[in-house]
Protein backbone atom coordinates (compact mmCIF):
# COMPACT_ATOMS: atom_id res chain seq x y z
CA UNK A 1 0.00 0.00 0.00
CA UNK A 2 0.94 3.56 -0.58
CA UNK A 3 0.71 6.28 1.30
CA UNK A 4 1.76 10.10 1.03
CA UNK A 5 2.32 12.53 4.28
CA UNK A 6 4.08 15.92 3.96
CA UNK A 7 7.09 17.51 5.01
CA UNK A 8 9.41 20.17 3.89
CA UNK A 9 12.52 21.34 2.32
CA UNK A 10 15.14 24.12 2.54
CA UNK A 11 15.60 26.37 -0.08
CA UNK A 12 17.80 29.19 0.69
CA UNK A 13 15.82 31.25 3.39
CA UNK A 14 12.42 30.25 2.64
CA UNK A 15 10.50 26.42 2.26
CA UNK A 16 8.92 24.45 0.20
CA UNK A 17 6.45 21.63 0.78
CA UNK A 18 7.80 18.27 0.13
CA UNK A 19 5.75 14.70 -0.26
CA UNK A 20 7.11 12.29 1.59
CA UNK A 21 5.63 8.74 -0.34
CA UNK A 22 6.66 5.14 0.70
CA UNK A 23 5.47 1.77 -0.74
CA UNK A 24 5.94 -1.44 0.62
CA UNK A 25 5.58 -4.65 -1.26
CA UNK A 26 7.19 -8.10 -1.23
CA UNK A 27 10.70 -8.51 -2.49
CA UNK A 28 14.36 -8.37 -0.99
CA UNK A 29 14.57 -6.89 2.31
CA UNK A 30 15.87 -3.45 1.17
CA UNK A 31 15.30 0.08 1.50
CA UNK A 32 15.12 2.66 -1.60
CA UNK A 33 14.89 6.90 -0.93
CA UNK A 34 14.54 8.62 -4.45
CA UNK A 35 14.31 12.22 -4.67
CA UNK A 36 17.33 13.58 -5.01
CA UNK A 37 18.38 12.85 -1.53
CA UNK A 38 22.20 13.75 -0.39
CA UNK A 39 24.16 11.62 1.47
CA UNK A 40 22.44 12.53 5.54
CA UNK A 41 18.83 11.80 3.47
CA UNK A 42 20.39 7.87 2.57
CA UNK A 43 21.80 7.40 6.06
CA UNK A 44 18.12 7.96 7.23
CA UNK A 45 17.49 4.40 6.07
CA UNK A 46 19.78 2.71 9.11
CA UNK A 47 18.55 5.72 11.62
CA UNK A 48 14.86 5.01 10.83
CA UNK A 49 15.05 1.11 10.49
CA UNK A 50 16.74 1.17 14.25
CA UNK A 51 14.35 3.40 15.51
CA UNK A 52 11.01 2.08 14.14
CA UNK A 53 12.72 -1.69 16.08
CA UNK A 54 13.44 0.13 19.07
CA UNK A 55 9.75 1.84 19.21
CA UNK A 56 8.22 -1.43 19.71
CA UNK A 57 7.15 -2.02 16.01
CA UNK A 58 8.63 -4.75 13.62
CA UNK A 59 10.15 -3.40 10.73
CA UNK A 60 7.96 -4.51 7.88
CA UNK A 61 9.61 -7.02 5.41
CA UNK A 62 10.41 -7.20 1.53
CA UNK A 63 10.81 -3.80 -0.48
CA UNK A 64 10.52 -0.16 0.90
CA UNK A 65 10.63 2.90 -1.96
CA UNK A 66 10.35 6.35 -0.15
CA UNK A 67 9.85 8.71 -2.63
CA UNK A 68 10.59 12.40 -2.20
CA UNK A 69 8.43 14.42 -4.31
CA UNK A 70 9.35 16.70 -6.37
CA UNK A 71 12.05 15.05 -7.17
CA UNK A 72 13.89 17.67 -9.24
CA UNK A 73 14.54 19.60 -6.02
CA UNK A 74 17.67 18.67 -3.61
CA UNK A 75 16.86 17.27 -0.15
CA UNK A 76 19.40 17.36 2.18
CA UNK A 77 19.67 16.62 6.31
CA UNK A 78 18.27 14.78 8.52
CA UNK A 79 14.66 16.55 8.95
CA UNK A 80 13.26 13.67 6.78
CA UNK A 81 13.31 10.64 9.32
CA UNK A 82 10.29 11.67 10.99
CA UNK A 83 7.86 12.01 8.03
CA UNK A 84 9.71 8.94 6.23
CA UNK A 85 9.18 6.85 9.39
CA UNK A 86 5.50 7.49 9.95
CA UNK A 87 4.88 7.08 6.31
CA UNK A 88 6.58 3.56 6.22
CA UNK A 89 4.04 2.84 9.44
CA UNK A 90 1.52 3.65 8.04
CA UNK A 91 1.78 2.08 4.12
CA UNK A 92 3.04 -0.98 7.21
CA UNK A 93 -0.47 -0.37 8.67
CA UNK A 94 0.84 -0.08 12.16
CA UNK A 95 -0.59 3.71 12.27
CA UNK A 96 -4.37 3.73 10.95
CA UNK A 97 -5.65 7.42 11.44
CA UNK A 98 -9.00 8.65 11.68
CA UNK A 99 -7.97 12.02 11.89
CA UNK A 100 -6.31 11.68 8.74
CA UNK A 101 -2.67 13.56 7.65
CA UNK A 102 -3.56 16.02 4.76
CA UNK A 103 -3.51 19.01 7.03
CA UNK A 104 -0.73 17.97 8.54
CA UNK A 105 3.64 18.20 8.41
CA UNK A 106 6.15 16.46 9.71
CA UNK A 107 9.87 17.11 10.38
CA UNK A 108 12.43 15.83 12.51
CA UNK A 109 15.87 13.92 12.97
CA UNK A 110 15.61 10.34 14.53
CA UNK A 111 18.19 8.99 17.11
CA UNK A 112 18.14 5.14 17.02
CA UNK A 113 16.33 4.88 20.37
CA UNK A 114 13.17 6.88 18.38
CA UNK A 115 13.76 10.11 20.13
CA UNK A 116 13.68 13.41 17.90
CA UNK A 117 16.64 15.47 17.58
CA UNK A 118 15.42 19.52 16.63
CA UNK A 119 16.39 20.35 13.08
CA UNK A 120 17.48 24.08 11.82
CA UNK A 121 15.09 26.71 9.50
CA UNK A 122 11.98 25.41 11.16
CA UNK A 123 10.87 29.04 11.59
CA UNK A 124 10.83 28.85 7.37
CA UNK A 125 8.93 25.79 7.52
CA UNK A 126 6.43 26.84 9.97
CA UNK A 127 5.77 30.13 7.42
CA UNK A 128 5.33 28.22 4.81
CA UNK A 129 3.16 25.97 6.03
CA UNK A 130 0.76 28.46 6.96
CA UNK A 131 0.91 30.09 3.88
CA UNK A 132 -0.13 26.59 2.72
CA UNK A 133 -3.31 26.15 4.35
CA UNK A 134 -2.06 23.14 6.86
CA UNK A 135 -3.32 23.50 10.13
CA UNK A 136 -0.86 21.18 12.35
CA UNK A 137 3.13 20.41 12.21
CA UNK A 138 4.90 18.14 13.81
CA UNK A 139 8.69 18.50 15.22
CA UNK A 140 11.25 17.67 18.11
CA UNK A 141 10.32 19.65 21.15
CA UNK A 142 13.15 21.88 21.25
CA UNK A 143 12.01 23.28 18.04
CA UNK A 144 8.66 24.61 19.72
CA UNK A 145 9.46 27.74 20.81
CA UNK A 146 10.79 28.61 17.66
CA UNK A 147 8.02 27.50 15.70
CA UNK A 148 6.11 28.99 18.41
CA UNK A 149 7.04 32.38 17.02
CA UNK A 150 4.36 32.37 14.22
CA UNK A 151 1.05 32.44 14.99
CA UNK A 152 -2.11 30.96 13.44
CA UNK A 153 -0.92 27.28 13.34
CA UNK A 154 -1.02 23.92 15.99
CA UNK A 155 2.68 23.20 17.33
CA UNK A 156 2.85 19.42 18.55
CA UNK A 157 5.94 19.29 19.80
CA UNK A 158 7.42 16.05 19.84
CA UNK A 159 9.51 14.08 21.91
CA UNK A 160 9.83 10.54 20.07
CA UNK A 161 8.40 8.40 17.61
CA UNK A 162 6.06 6.07 20.15
CA UNK A 163 4.70 9.59 21.09
CA UNK A 164 3.45 10.34 18.14
CA UNK A 165 2.31 7.50 16.38
CA UNK A 166 -0.12 7.02 19.48
CA UNK A 167 -0.89 10.53 19.26
CA UNK A 168 -2.23 9.59 15.45
CA UNK A 169 -4.08 6.33 16.57
CA UNK A 170 -6.07 8.42 18.85
CA UNK A 171 -4.38 6.45 22.11
CA UNK A 172 -2.93 9.27 24.02
CA UNK A 173 -2.97 12.68 22.69
CA UNK A 174 -0.26 15.24 22.36
CA UNK A 175 -0.55 18.42 24.09
CA UNK A 176 -0.30 21.87 21.86
CA UNK A 177 2.50 23.75 22.20
CA UNK A 178 1.32 26.94 24.05
CA UNK A 179 3.70 30.26 23.60
CA UNK A 180 5.61 31.66 26.37
CA UNK A 181 6.37 35.77 26.26
CA UNK A 182 9.98 35.99 24.80
CA UNK A 183 12.62 37.62 27.71
CA UNK A 184 14.84 40.25 25.61
CA UNK A 185 18.24 39.13 25.60
CA UNK A 186 20.61 41.57 27.07
CA UNK A 187 23.07 42.96 24.66
CA UNK A 188 27.15 41.45 25.62
CA UNK A 189 28.41 44.73 24.27
CA UNK A 190 28.18 46.58 27.62
CA UNK A 191 31.86 46.00 28.60
CA UNK A 192 32.96 48.13 25.52
CA UNK A 193 30.50 51.14 26.45
CA UNK A 194 31.62 54.09 24.83
CA UNK A 195 32.70 55.31 28.29
CA UNK A 196 35.94 53.68 28.19
CA UNK A 197 36.81 55.20 25.05
CA UNK A 198 39.60 57.87 25.82
CA UNK A 199 39.55 60.59 24.04
CA UNK A 200 38.96 60.06 20.02
CA UNK A 201 36.02 62.74 19.72
CA UNK A 202 35.77 62.67 16.05
CA UNK A 203 35.51 59.08 15.66
CA UNK A 204 33.00 58.99 17.97
CA UNK A 205 31.05 61.31 16.09
CA UNK A 206 31.47 59.33 13.30
CA UNK A 207 29.92 56.03 14.62
CA UNK A 208 27.32 58.12 16.10
CA UNK A 209 26.32 59.30 12.41
CA UNK A 210 27.15 55.74 11.13
CA UNK A 211 24.51 54.29 13.36
CA UNK A 212 21.86 56.69 13.54
CA UNK A 213 21.74 56.69 9.11
CA UNK A 214 23.47 52.85 8.81
CA UNK A 215 26.01 54.29 7.07
CA UNK A 216 29.62 52.07 6.61
CA UNK A 217 32.65 53.19 7.67
CA UNK A 218 36.30 52.20 7.40
CA UNK A 219 38.82 53.80 10.60
CA UNK A 220 42.23 54.52 9.82
CA UNK A 221 45.40 54.24 12.43
CA UNK A 222 48.42 52.90 13.62
CA UNK A 223 48.64 49.78 15.90
CA UNK A 224 46.97 50.18 19.57
CA UNK A 225 44.93 53.33 18.37
CA UNK A 226 42.03 52.17 19.57
CA UNK A 227 39.85 51.15 16.18
CA UNK A 228 39.02 47.72 17.91
CA UNK A 229 37.33 49.08 20.64
CA UNK A 230 35.46 51.98 18.79
CA UNK A 231 34.20 49.31 16.39
CA UNK A 232 32.93 47.12 19.29
CA UNK A 233 31.26 50.42 21.04
CA UNK A 234 29.21 50.10 17.69
CA UNK A 235 26.59 47.44 19.01
CA UNK A 236 26.53 49.35 22.27
CA UNK A 237 24.55 52.62 20.53
CA UNK A 238 22.51 50.69 18.27
CA UNK A 239 18.73 50.80 18.71
CA UNK A 240 16.90 47.99 19.46
CA UNK A 241 15.34 46.14 16.50
CA UNK A 242 11.84 46.01 16.04
CA UNK A 243 9.44 42.72 15.75
CA UNK A 244 10.07 42.81 12.04
CA UNK A 245 13.56 43.37 11.78
CA UNK A 246 13.76 40.56 14.69
CA UNK A 247 11.90 37.86 12.95
CA UNK A 248 13.76 38.72 9.63
CA UNK A 249 17.42 38.24 11.50
CA UNK A 250 15.57 35.15 13.47
CA UNK A 251 14.81 33.52 10.41
CA UNK A 252 18.67 33.66 9.13
CA UNK A 253 19.79 32.10 12.60
CA UNK A 254 17.51 29.33 12.65
CA UNK A 255 18.62 28.34 8.70
CA UNK A 256 22.56 28.76 9.49
CA UNK A 257 21.21 26.56 12.70
CA UNK A 258 23.16 29.03 15.02
CA UNK A 259 19.68 29.82 17.43
CA UNK A 260 20.29 29.11 21.12
CA UNK A 261 17.04 26.81 22.66
CA UNK A 262 16.29 29.18 25.49
CA UNK A 263 16.01 32.28 23.40
CA UNK A 264 14.34 31.07 20.66
CA UNK A 265 14.59 35.14 18.74
CA UNK A 266 16.72 37.34 18.16
CA UNK A 267 16.03 40.85 20.03
CA UNK A 268 19.83 42.19 20.07
CA UNK A 269 20.71 43.37 17.06
CA UNK A 270 23.91 41.18 15.65
CA UNK A 271 27.32 41.86 15.72
CA UNK A 272 29.74 40.31 13.35
CA UNK A 273 33.41 39.59 13.15
CA UNK A 274 34.99 37.14 10.35
CA UNK A 275 38.99 36.35 10.90
CA UNK A 276 41.05 38.09 8.22
CA UNK A 277 40.90 34.58 6.47
CA UNK A 278 38.02 33.95 6.08
CA UNK A 279 36.59 32.85 2.67
CA UNK A 280 34.69 34.35 0.15
CA UNK A 281 32.55 31.42 0.29
CA UNK A 282 32.01 31.92 4.39
CA UNK A 283 31.09 35.74 3.99
CA UNK A 284 29.14 35.73 1.33
CA UNK A 285 27.28 32.46 1.77
CA UNK A 286 27.42 29.35 -0.63
CA UNK A 287 28.12 25.65 -1.07
CA UNK A 288 26.36 23.28 -2.57
CA UNK A 289 23.38 23.87 -0.72
CA UNK A 290 23.68 27.75 -0.09
CA UNK A 291 23.83 28.96 3.01
CA UNK A 292 23.80 32.23 4.34
CA UNK A 293 27.33 33.32 5.29
CA UNK A 294 28.74 35.77 7.59
CA UNK A 295 27.34 39.09 5.73
CA UNK A 296 23.66 38.21 5.88
CA UNK A 297 23.76 37.02 9.87
CA UNK A 298 24.95 40.79 9.98
CA UNK A 299 21.88 41.69 8.77
CA UNK A 300 20.16 44.57 10.62
CA UNK A 301 23.28 44.93 12.72
CA UNK A 302 27.36 45.34 12.41
CA UNK A 303 29.66 43.42 9.72
CA UNK A 304 33.50 44.39 11.59
CA UNK A 305 35.99 43.22 9.92
CA UNK A 306 39.20 44.30 11.64
CA UNK A 307 42.50 43.77 9.64
CA UNK A 308 40.48 44.98 6.22
CA UNK A 309 43.55 45.37 4.02
CA UNK A 310 44.57 41.22 5.13
CA UNK A 311 41.38 39.90 3.82
CA UNK A 312 41.62 38.37 0.35
CA UNK A 313 40.80 40.32 -2.34
CA UNK A 314 37.82 37.92 -3.94
CA UNK A 315 36.61 38.07 -0.30
CA UNK A 316 36.29 42.38 -0.23
CA UNK A 317 35.28 42.17 -3.84
CA UNK A 318 32.57 40.29 -3.07
CA UNK A 319 31.11 43.15 -0.54
CA UNK A 320 30.08 45.41 -3.73
CA UNK A 321 26.57 44.03 -4.39
CA UNK A 322 25.45 43.83 -0.79
CA UNK A 323 26.83 47.14 -0.06
CA UNK A 324 24.95 48.89 -3.04
CA UNK A 325 21.84 46.79 -3.20
CA UNK A 326 21.21 45.33 0.26
CA UNK A 327 21.35 41.84 -0.91
CA UNK A 328 23.77 39.23 -1.98
CA UNK A 329 22.37 36.44 -4.88
CA UNK A 330 24.32 33.50 -4.48
CA UNK A 331 24.13 31.74 -8.17
CA UNK A 332 25.30 28.10 -8.64
CA UNK A 333 24.66 25.56 -11.13
CA UNK A 334 21.21 24.51 -9.56
CA UNK A 335 19.90 27.97 -9.74
CA UNK A 336 20.50 30.82 -7.56
CA UNK A 337 19.28 32.15 -3.93
CA UNK A 338 19.06 35.59 -2.63
CA UNK A 339 19.87 36.45 0.84
CA UNK A 340 19.68 39.48 2.72
CA UNK A 341 22.45 41.76 3.90
CA UNK A 342 21.55 45.22 4.98
CA UNK A 343 24.27 45.67 7.26
CA UNK A 344 26.46 48.47 8.48
CA UNK A 345 30.04 47.95 7.25
CA UNK A 346 32.87 49.00 9.89
CA UNK A 347 35.88 47.99 8.84
CA UNK A 348 39.59 48.84 10.52
CA UNK A 349 43.02 49.00 8.83
CA UNK A 350 46.63 50.57 9.43
CA UNK A 351 47.96 52.95 6.87
CA UNK A 352 51.05 50.73 5.66
CA UNK A 353 52.46 47.23 6.45
CA UNK A 354 54.05 49.00 9.90
CA UNK A 355 51.21 50.58 10.59
CA UNK A 356 53.36 53.95 11.34
CA UNK A 357 52.56 55.59 8.22
CA UNK A 358 52.27 59.77 8.59
CA UNK A 359 52.55 59.05 12.80
CA UNK A 360 54.09 62.03 14.59
CA UNK A 361 56.06 60.09 16.62
CA UNK A 362 57.34 56.72 15.66
CA UNK A 363 58.85 56.55 11.56
CA UNK A 364 57.01 54.51 9.02
CA UNK A 365 59.97 52.24 7.73
CA UNK A 366 57.98 50.76 4.45
CA UNK A 367 59.11 51.63 1.35
CA UNK A 368 57.20 54.13 -0.63
CA UNK A 369 56.30 50.26 -2.93
CA UNK A 370 55.37 48.78 -0.03
CA UNK A 371 52.66 51.29 0.87
CA UNK A 372 51.37 51.45 -2.91
CA UNK A 373 50.46 47.95 -2.74
CA UNK A 374 49.47 47.38 0.50
CA UNK A 375 46.98 50.35 -0.06
CA UNK A 376 46.09 49.42 -3.07
CA UNK A 377 44.96 46.04 -1.81
CA UNK A 378 41.50 47.64 -1.30
CA UNK A 379 39.88 49.05 -4.68
CA UNK A 380 38.70 52.18 -5.36
CA UNK A 381 34.94 50.79 -6.28
CA UNK A 382 35.29 49.07 -2.22
CA UNK A 383 36.69 52.54 -1.00
CA UNK A 384 33.89 54.95 -3.09
CA UNK A 385 30.84 52.73 -1.25
CA UNK A 386 32.07 53.26 1.92
CA UNK A 387 30.36 56.91 3.13
CA UNK A 388 32.54 57.68 6.03
CA UNK A 389 36.30 57.52 6.39
CA UNK A 390 37.89 58.40 9.93
CA UNK A 391 41.53 58.76 10.77
CA UNK A 392 42.00 57.06 14.20
CA UNK A 393 45.41 58.97 15.58
CA UNK A 394 47.75 57.77 18.35
CA UNK A 395 45.96 59.05 20.97
CA UNK A 396 48.79 61.56 23.61
CA UNK A 397 49.25 60.06 27.27
CA UNK A 398 47.20 63.14 28.73
CA UNK A 399 44.10 61.73 27.19
CA UNK A 400 45.40 57.77 28.00
CA UNK A 401 45.14 58.33 31.62
CA UNK A 402 42.91 60.65 31.91
CA UNK A 403 40.22 59.86 34.68
CA UNK A 404 37.46 61.78 33.21
CA UNK A 405 34.10 59.94 32.18
CA UNK A 406 32.91 60.16 28.19
CA UNK A 407 29.85 60.24 27.41
CA UNK A 408 28.14 56.46 27.77
CA UNK A 409 26.67 54.60 25.05
CA UNK A 410 22.94 54.94 26.30
CA UNK A 411 22.89 58.91 26.28
CA UNK A 412 24.52 58.45 22.62
CA UNK A 413 21.88 55.55 21.75
CA UNK A 414 18.67 58.09 22.58
CA UNK A 415 19.95 60.28 20.18
CA UNK A 416 20.97 57.37 17.30
CA UNK A 417 17.01 56.14 18.47
CA UNK A 418 15.32 59.63 17.83
CA UNK A 419 16.95 59.76 14.89
CA UNK A 420 15.75 56.52 13.38
CA UNK A 421 12.40 57.83 14.47
CA UNK A 422 12.38 60.46 12.40
CA UNK A 423 13.80 57.93 9.34
CA UNK A 424 10.87 55.79 10.07
CA UNK A 425 8.29 57.92 9.87
CA UNK A 426 9.78 59.18 6.62
CA UNK A 427 10.17 56.04 4.71
CA UNK A 428 6.81 53.96 6.20
CA UNK A 429 5.23 53.30 3.13
CA UNK A 430 8.60 52.41 1.25
CA UNK A 431 11.13 49.15 1.81
CA UNK A 432 13.55 51.80 3.13
CA UNK A 433 14.63 51.94 6.31
CA UNK A 434 17.30 54.09 7.40
CA UNK A 435 19.11 56.91 5.27
CA UNK A 436 21.95 54.52 3.24
CA UNK A 437 19.38 52.78 1.64
CA UNK A 438 18.11 55.35 -0.02
CA UNK A 439 18.06 54.76 -3.58
CA UNK A 440 18.99 57.51 -6.21
CA UNK A 441 15.18 58.38 -6.69
CA UNK A 442 14.50 59.24 -3.56
CA UNK A 443 17.05 61.54 -2.91
CA UNK A 444 15.62 64.63 -4.44
CA UNK A 445 12.79 63.77 -2.26
CA UNK A 446 14.01 63.71 1.16
CA UNK A 447 17.39 65.66 0.51
CA UNK A 448 16.18 68.66 0.60
CA UNK A 449 19.37 71.39 0.69
CA UNK A 450 19.58 74.79 1.49
CA UNK A 451 21.00 77.14 -1.32
CA UNK A 452 24.27 77.57 0.42
CA UNK A 453 24.87 73.59 0.72
CA UNK A 454 24.32 73.45 -2.38
CA UNK A 455 26.93 75.99 -3.41
CA UNK A 456 29.12 74.05 -1.63
CA UNK A 457 28.60 70.41 -2.74
CA UNK A 458 29.29 72.02 -6.36
CA UNK A 459 32.49 73.41 -5.44
CA UNK A 460 33.10 70.05 -3.50
CA UNK A 461 32.40 67.86 -6.66
CA UNK A 462 34.43 70.45 -9.37
CA UNK A 463 37.38 70.68 -7.05
CA UNK A 464 38.10 67.21 -5.89
CA UNK A 465 36.08 65.45 -8.70
CA UNK A 466 33.92 63.20 -6.80
CA UNK A 467 32.08 60.54 -8.39
CA UNK A 468 28.26 60.33 -8.91
CA UNK A 469 28.37 57.89 -6.04
CA UNK A 470 30.14 59.63 -3.65
CA UNK A 471 27.97 62.78 -4.38
CA UNK A 472 24.89 60.99 -3.38
CA UNK A 473 26.74 59.20 -0.48
CA UNK A 474 28.10 62.82 1.20
CA UNK A 475 24.05 63.84 0.67
CA UNK A 476 22.74 61.00 3.01
CA UNK A 477 25.50 61.43 5.46
CA UNK A 478 24.12 65.14 5.48
CA UNK A 479 21.01 63.93 5.89
CA UNK A 480 21.20 62.16 8.39
CA UNK A 481 23.49 64.61 9.98
CA UNK A 482 20.24 66.89 10.27
CA UNK A 483 18.09 63.91 11.08
CA UNK A 484 20.29 63.71 14.71
CA UNK A 485 19.64 67.61 15.04
CA UNK A 486 15.80 67.24 14.47
CA UNK A 487 16.55 69.34 10.99
CA UNK A 488 14.17 69.09 7.85
CA UNK A 489 16.45 70.72 5.36
CA UNK A 490 20.18 69.94 4.95
CA UNK A 491 22.08 73.31 5.84
CA UNK A 492 26.09 73.79 4.66
CA UNK A 493 27.07 72.78 8.35
CA UNK A 494 25.83 69.28 7.60
CA UNK A 495 27.02 69.10 4.04
CA UNK A 496 30.46 70.36 4.99
CA UNK A 497 30.83 67.77 7.93
CA UNK A 498 29.65 64.66 5.52
CA UNK A 499 32.45 66.00 3.22
CA UNK A 500 35.32 65.38 6.03
CA UNK A 501 34.34 62.21 5.96
CA UNK A 502 35.59 61.36 2.51
CA UNK A 503 38.64 59.93 1.97
CA UNK A 504 41.98 62.28 1.24
CA UNK A 505 42.01 60.87 -2.18
CA UNK A 506 38.46 61.36 -3.19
Amino acid sequence: MSVKIFSAAAVGLDAKIVEVEADVYRGLIKMHIVGLPDAAVQEARQRVRSSIKNSGFDFPPGTITVNLAPAHLKKEGPRYDLPIAIAILMARGEIITAKGVDDKIFIGELSLNGSLRPVSGILSVVIMAKKQGLKEIYLPAKNASEAALVKGINIYPVENLLQVTEHLTGRCDINRFKSKKIKKSKSKGSVNDMSYVRGQEQAKRALEIAAAGGHNVLLTGPPGSGKTLLARTMATILPSMTNEESLEVTKIYSVVGSLINDTPMMTVRPFRSPHHTTSSVALVGGGSFPKPGEISMAHRGVLFLDEFSEFSRQALESLRQPLEDGTITVARAAGAVSFPAQFTLIAARNPCPCGYLNDPRQPCSCLPNQIIKYQKRISGPLLDRIDIHINVPRLEYEKVASTEQAEPSASICQRVTRARHIQTKRYKDLLIKVNAEMGVRYIDKFCQVEQPARELIKQAVNQFYLSARAYHRILKVARTIADLEGLESITADHVAEGLRYRPQGD
